[in-house]
């Protein structure tokens, strides 16, 4: 085992190779287009880490059941794919975390709704079969099924769009939704988002637990691809903008000088004090 195991870790670093391991029913982050052709969010940035490194992508749809055991036998280098690290940390050596998809409440401006706690006896809508949905009924760890318990009542809707419809037509008090999607639908329309929320979820690429070496690379990778403005470019492509957090370092540069300005004005009174 001793050497099998070593080389699936090496996996997509001896042998060129990055195979990507997908759900390909799971639009805009990977899926099938109308050409048959395998595509996505995910799967164009794994690409785009590829072109640096040179390496072939090797993009492998997986069942999602069986993603760990594809993982562990070293068949796919990596699980690529809207998957959420939340709770997942110890299984997997993850990657820096590229979207956020937080479930949050959005309100009508002037609801008079401020936190969670407001949303008692209101009716709040869901969409059906959704995150947020999974979310406001379940009892485990961090569900939320006592606060949906204060609600006066929980309606379901097939889409979004007809539930943005009833908010604004003051049918509905509230909605439960994917931060992404509430950014989308909530712009200058009369709309807020409540800075409560209900849980944080981020998206990350999962490795083999202990495959740091590949995960360093894809990382590094990411950041100079946040840096050239390509991750930007595919987030817009994609309708994903307002979700992904990788961001081109100047934003970490001009934090930096800020914190080394402040620090400088310390050390400069500091000075004084001492002359």
């Amino acid at each position: 085992l001793g050497m099998g195991s070593a080389v699936s870790v090496q996996a997509g670093i001896e042998d060129k190779t990055l195979i990507v391991g997908f759900d390909a029913e799971y639009p805009p982050y990977g899926y099938m287009d109308e050409n048959g052709e395998y595509t996505g969010f995910d799967l164009e940035l794994a690409q785009a880490v590829c072109d640096l490194e040179g390496w072939e992508l090797e993009k492998k749809p997986i069942n999602w059941d069986s993603k760990d055991m594809e993982l562990n036998s070293g068949s796919i280098d990596c699980i690529w794919n809207g998957f959420t690290m939340n709770g997942r940390e110890d299984d997997y050596t993850f990657s820096e975390p590229y979207v956020d998809n937080s479930q949050v409440i959005v309100v009508a401006d002037d609801s008079g709704i401020e936190k969670l706690t407001d949303l008692a006896g209101k009716t709040v809508g869901v969409q059906a079969a959704s995150a947020a949905l999974d979310l406001l009924q379940s009892e485990e760890e961090g569900g939320q099924k006592e606060l949906a318990d204060t609600f006066g009542a929980l309606n379901e809707f097939a889409d979004y769009n007809t539930a943005f419809t009833e908010l604004q037509a003051g049918a509905l008090d509230a909605l439960a939704i994917d931060v992404g999607v509430a950014k989308y639908n909530s712009r200058g329309k009369g709309f807020k988002i409540l800075d409560e929320t209900l849980n944080t979820e981020q998206y990350a690429i999962g490795f083999k637990k202990g495959n740091d070496e590949l995960c360093d690379i894809v990382n590094a990778d990411l950041q100079k691809l946040a840096d050239d403005g390509t991750v930007e470019k595919l987030a817009e492509k994609y309708e994903i903008a307002d979700m992904v957090t990788l961001k081109a370092s100047d934003d970490a540069a001009a934090e930096d000088t800020e914190k080394a300005a402040a620090e400088d004005k310390t050390e400069d009174s500091a000075q004084e004090d001492a002359e």
